[in-house]
């Protein structure tokens, strides 16, 4: 009897810096590397371009204009995509912080928390087992530099892998409603 067949291992993409805006997300060899990036002269377009190994460059995969606003716009393909509404395109979850989206497929996908991290689950999966789980920085003493990198852990799904754009994209979007939902603090002067 031949033994059994392990499976994949998740594929870990890790995070450079906390930046929403400004960051790259890749795999240790570079199989997978994106570049989430917001240049100075168009500071409301955060693109999300993917590195081509092939031919040896950064292709635009998706953008997303106005990340910080409360109405942003997303567009995938690159300058021949057709820009859509973000609630459109990620349906966001009125009591929770997650949302869901679709796929080219028609695979539908939900961000969730657990125990304060994200995980992407298919919405019609019973077992919410996690097809992504991200798992944050961690800093030395809580306080100064990174000790280790941000970064997801992604099961070797074949219609993750075919729709990391959008897994990308919407992650970003609903990264940002959460870091939005803080309660944030106003200190005056008397």
């Amino acid at each position: 009897m031949p033994p059994a067949v392990k499976p994949k291992p998740a594929q870990k993409l890790e995070f450079t810096m906390n930046s929403l805006r400004n960051t790259t997300l890749s795999t240790a060899d570079d199989s997978l590397y994106f570049e989430i990036v917001t240049r100075f002269w168009h500071p409301t377009v955060t693109k999300v371009n993917k590195f081509d190994m092939e031919t040896r460059e950064l292709v635009t995969v998706a953008e997303i204009e106005g990340l910080q606003t409360k109405a942003p716009r997303v567009r995938f393909g690159g300058e021949k995509g057709q820009w859509t509404s973000a609630a459109d395109f990620l349906k966001f979850d009125s009591e929770h912080i997650g949302g869901t989206f679709k796929t080219s497929d028609d695979a539908e996908y939900r961000w969730k928390t657990h125990k304060g991290r994200f995980q992407l689950v298919r919405a019609d999966d019973p077992e919410k087992r996690a097809l992504a789980e991200f798992h944050p920085h961690k800093r030395h003493l809580f306080v100064f530099r990174m000790s280790g990198h941000a970064y997801f852990d992604v099961q070797p799904v074949p219609d993750i892998v075919q729709a990391i754009d959008k897994f990308i994209v919407s992650y970003l979007l609903v990264e940002r409603r959460r870091r939005d939902s803080r309660i944030k603090v106003k200190l005056e002067r008397n």
